[in-house]
């Protein structure tokens, strides 16, 4: 998972109320963010939008939730991944003991203030969570898919004014993904 920063273009009313169109104003404008799941051939499972001030962390367990993949067959979806790799925007407590109840492994490095405070409680501030620096160098293929995605000139530029749409288009664009790689 990741997230990225896509810039709209166009006009924007003042009175949009924060969020709810999923544009938010930061230094570099209007932005929207859009939280991603992808599986390993760079093909997008779930996805979300929210504004662009906003942070990423707390998108992290609806976005698991969000995760549903078809078994060939009978059966219900698979709605547990056996691993999540993540960056550091998405490494909370939180997000961790989440993962940890769900028996999902976690391959999430640790932001530099959160070791630091383990480092100041001392023998109190408790184990530091494992690393596979080996396996998170898989997380590239967030990072493919978002450069898929961002190929759709609709995606990458977000002239769409109202979520539900811009999100149609997002969704049009992870169709087209897995028709030009589907499963076989």
């Amino acid at each position: 998972m990741l997230r990225h920063v896509m810039t709209p273009r166009g006009d924007l009313s003042n009175d949009k109320k924060a969020g709810r169109e999923a544009l938010g104003k930061s230094r570099g404008g209007w932005t929207t963010k859009i939280h991603l799941v992808a599986d390993r051939r760079c093909r997008p499972i779930a996805r979300l939008t929210s504004p662009g001030q906003h942070g990423d962390s707390p998108r992290f367990i609806p976005l698991l939730e969000a995760v549903r993949i078809p078994r060939r067959g009978r059966g219900r979806p698979r709605r547990k991944p056996a691993t999540v790799l993540a960056d550091k925007a998405y490494s909370s407590s939180g997000n961790r003991a989440y993962l940890r109840g769900r028996g999902i492994r976690a391959v999430i490095p640790v932001k530099e203030d959160q070791k630091q405070h383990r480092r100041n409680r001392g023998s109190t501030g408790g184990r530091p969570p494992t690393f596979d620096a080996e396996r998170y160098k898989d997380r590239n293929t967030v990072e493919r898919c978002f450069n898929k995605l961002k190929a759709f000139r609709a995606v990458a530029t977000r002239y769409d004014k109202r979520e539900r749409i811009y999100q149609g288009t997002i969704d049009v664009a992870s169709i087209r993904i897995w028709l030009r790689n589907p499963i076989t």
